[in-house]
């Protein structure tokens, strides 16, 4: 049976990384007595996988790892199973039972929303969104992407889907996958690149607020597929 789980991320775990993180959820599971699968051969492990590693220093509304169990069990039972044995920042929050048809978490991505702040007394003093709507109106946003080997200029505009003014800040909705892979930190760079300053990423208090699968044209939450099991 696919279950799929989603849970929150706040507080001192933002600083926890992914690999930690999937090793607390291995514990986690065993702990909250969740019937999970495990696969065959010499080293068997725990049949899970997580939607999309989360960056440290970034809180999340929406986390989804899928796993794979031998019995059926309450979404009720073990949500509260789960967040007993949880330590405070983990908040599960969604326990359901996927179709047999349906891809994996990491396969389904599309998309995420984002709300985009700053520290206390970190506020540039100039409007995201203003500056944001100006450079969408330009052919193209360029960036500076850089890896261990090399560098290049990538144009994200045709990954940011829609970004609206959440009053301390900006929320926005942009590509996720392998095709085009927008980060949140990438479109607040070009931002002050565009005018003529140095972005912090230190300084940027940012959250996760959904991920989807579908299409530009029909967003689905990875929440929405699925039901609970009574």
């Amino acid at each position: 049976m696919k279950i799929r789980l989603k849970f929150s991320k706040d507080g001192v775990m933002k600083y926890i990384g992914h690999l930690d993180v999937m090793r607390y959820f291995q514990k986690l599971i065993r702990r909250a007595d969740i019937p999970i699968a495990y696969s065959t051969g010499m080293s068997p492990h725990q049949i899970m996988s997580f939607a999309m590693p989360l960056g440290i220093g970034l809180e999340s509304d929406a986390e989804y790892v899928d796993i794979e169990i031998t019995e059926p069990i309450s979404s009720k039972v073990a949500i509260n199973r789960l967040n007993d044995e949880s330590v405070e920042g983990i908040r599960v929050k969604s326990f359901k039972l996927l179709p047999d048809n349906a891809r994996n978490a990491m396969a389904s991505i599309f998309a995420a929303e984002y709300e985009v702040g700053f520290l206390e007394g970190y506020e540039p003093d100039f409007s995201c969104f203003d500056i944001l709507n100006e450079m969408y109106n330009e052919p193209c946003i360029n960036v500076l992407k850089k890896t261990k080997k090399s560098e290049s200029v990538v144009d994200i505009k045709p990954g940011i889907f829609s970004f609206s003014d959440s009053g301390k800040g900006i929320r926005m909705c942009l590509s996720c996958g392998s095709v085009l892979n927008v980060k949140p930190e990438s479109v607040i760079t070009s931002i002050y690149e565009h005018m003529g300053q140095k972005a912090d990423e230190l300084t940027l208090a940012i959250r996760r607020k959904e991920i989807y699968t579908g299409s530009q044209n029909e967003l689905i939450s990875l929440d929405m597929i699925g039901t609970d099991i009574e």
